[in-house]
């Protein structure tokens, strides 16, 4: 079995920073992209950032200069920093693996942390 467990989300002042974090729990063999993604209220989920095995990234518009995604293979984590928020930066921030294979070589597909908040409000 394997789960994503994120930390780091919270209450910030705009212009502030957060640094959220998500680790993949389990026997990993191997990770392919990872990814954050936010859901803001009333609204669908849309991406923020992804990041591939070999570190190639690529972010939404809306983040682009403000906001850099990362991984850490060794911890199976990745990582978002968020500097220069923004009220409209509020949301619930999801992380994502598209696919996971753990030791005994079963994959799996398109799985999602349970979501932390990011609140941006002076």
């Amino acid at each position: 079995q394997v789960q994503l467990v994120e930390s780091g989300g919270g209450l910030v002042q705009p212009g502030g920073s957060l640094r959220l974090s998500c680790a993949a729990a389990g026997s990993i063999f191997s990770i392919n992209a990872m990814g954050w993604y936010r859901q803001a209220p009333g609204k669908q989920r849309e991406l923020v950032a992804t990041i591939t095995g070999r570190g190639v990234t690529n972010y939404a518009d809306s983040v682009k200069g403000r906001f850099t995604i990362s991984r850490d293979n060794a911890k199976n984590s990745v990582y978002l920093q968020m500097n220069s928020l923004k009220s409209e930066d509020t949301a619930v921030y999801y992380c994502n693996v598209d696919a996971i294979t753990i030791t005994s070589m079963r994959t799996y597909y398109d799985l999602w942390g349970q979501g932390t908040q990011v609140t941006v409000s002076s």
